[in-house]
């Protein structure tokens, strides 16, 4: 979607604080932006989409805490590397095909 902005206009903000129950997410990221939608549909009660702007592709939602989080991951290990490569040389599905 052409939108006039640049990558670095648009951005996902996420804010809450302690009193209030809910996290208020407004973001131009696709993926985000279709998966909040679709929870919000299966799920109006936690979830509610509560803006949209086509002009600029942003949209914004309300969800309940708890029903949202961030998932932060240690960076592998070159141990773990190699073995995963090893993995994928070993059990390549191209070669299976023929």
């Amino acid at each position: 979607m052409r939108t006039g902005l640049t990558k670095q206009e648009k951005t996902t903000d996420i804010w809450f604080d302690e009193k209030d129950p809910t996290i208020h997410i407004r973001t131009h990221n696709t993926a985000l932006k279709k998966r909040l939608l679709a929870y919000s549909r299966r799920y109006p009660a936690i979830c509610q989409q509560t803006d949209a702007d086509p002009e600029t592709g942003c949209m914004e939602f309300d969800i309940e805490k708890g029903r949202f989080s961030f998932r932060l991951t240690a960076p592998y290990s070159e141990e773990r590397r190699e073995a995963a490569r090893q993995y994928a040389r070993e059990n390549n599905a191209v070669d299976k095909l023929t």
